[in-house]
């Protein structure tokens, strides 16, 4: 182990900080979780709670063995995050572009299959049975109009509608006159509703 520690340490094709504990660094790796780096640690008998730069060369080429192999340490099944792949039916263990590259893969074969959790995620909605009533929501907010506002806005379209030049009669509204009495104008309508 070197007594000084570096401040940035490649592993696995990414660039983690060296000045965090070893566990706390690996974690940050995709497709790799605190309790997967800590059992892998615990496998090769490296001290978890090290700072990441303080490592040889030798250790972190260790590390990056056991992470790309991680299925052959012993681990249970339950621990990797490719179990049962459709194409060799062997369990394996995912990392980075590797794991992002095959869940595009998996998306993909779903909306060509037509299946229900397919047509989800092509039309952009929640797919693991999430309500959808007031979450997830895309776009303008929709809300509730208020009755005045409604009352105003029509208003000044029928009176912008109903603005005859002068000299002229308005036209007639379009509703029907009821029992013998004339539809009232517009400008007659608003007044009611002012009142």
């Amino acid at each position: 182990m070197s007594s000084q520690v570096r401040g940035i340490i490649r592993v696995a094709g990414r660039d983690l900080n060296g000045y965090q504990p070893l566990v706390a660094a690996l974690s940050k790796l995709r497709g790799i979780n605190y309790n997967l780096a800590l059992a892998i640690l615990n496998n090769i008998k490296i001290d978890p709670n090290i700072r990441l730069g303080k490592l040889s060369d030798q250790q972190l080429q260790l590390i990056e063995k056991a992470l790309k192999n991680a299925q052959s340490l012993g681990l249970p099944n339950w621990m990797l995050n490719r179990r049962k792949d459709l194409e060799s039916g062997i369990d394996k263990h995912l990392l980075e572009s590797e794991l992002e590259l095959q869940v595009k893969q998996d998306i993909e074969r779903e909306k060509g299959l037509n299946s229900w959790r397919g047509l989800r995620h092509a039309y952009g909605l929640k797919v693991r049975g999430q309500r959808t009533r007031t979450t997830g929501r895309k776009g303008l907010t929709v809300g509730v109009r208020k009755t005045v506002l409604v009352a105003a806005a029509a208003a000044a379209r029928q009176g912008a509608e109903g603005a005859a030049p002068q000299g002229q009669q308005a036209p007639a509204a379009s509703s029907t006159p009821q029992q013998g009495k004339p539809a009232p104008s517009a400008q007659a309508r608003t007044e009611e509703k002012k009142v």
